[in-house]
């Protein structure tokens, strides 16, 4: 399964959460994050984000492309989400102008 999500620049400042109310964001079944693509905004690598499960960060990342991510843009990922559990992507630096569009790659774990 995957997430997306597509913020306007002007909503994406520091602090927002861009999983926030999403229907990824939180499951009732264990999941595995596979893969997180950012994409968008002006210019590759003008916007960061960290990627968190609850509190725990898994890491931060820069946008690689302008544009809508595909699966070429995915960050190989490994991270168990527990059930019950939020994904967070907090902007840490925001984006200059255009939307800024993600993408995550979820697994059911069973």
């Amino acid at each position: 399964m995957y997430g997306q999500f597509s913020v306007a620049a002007a909503t994406a400042v520091v602090g927002y959460d861009l999983a926030q109310g999403t229907n990824w964001q939180r499951s009732a079944k264990d999941r595995a994050l596979n893969g997180f693509a950012l994409c968008g905004s002006a210019a590759a690598g003008d916007t960061k984000v960290d990627l968190l499960i609850d509190t725990v960060k898994v890491g931060e990342y820069y946008n690689t492309t302008t544009g809508l991510p595909t699966g070429d843009h995915l960050y190989p990922l490994g991270v168990y989400v527990p059930a019950g559990s939020d994904v967070h992507i907090y902007v840490t630096d925001a984006p200059a102008t255009n939307p800024i569009n993600g993408m995550l790659a979820f697994e059911d774990m069973e």
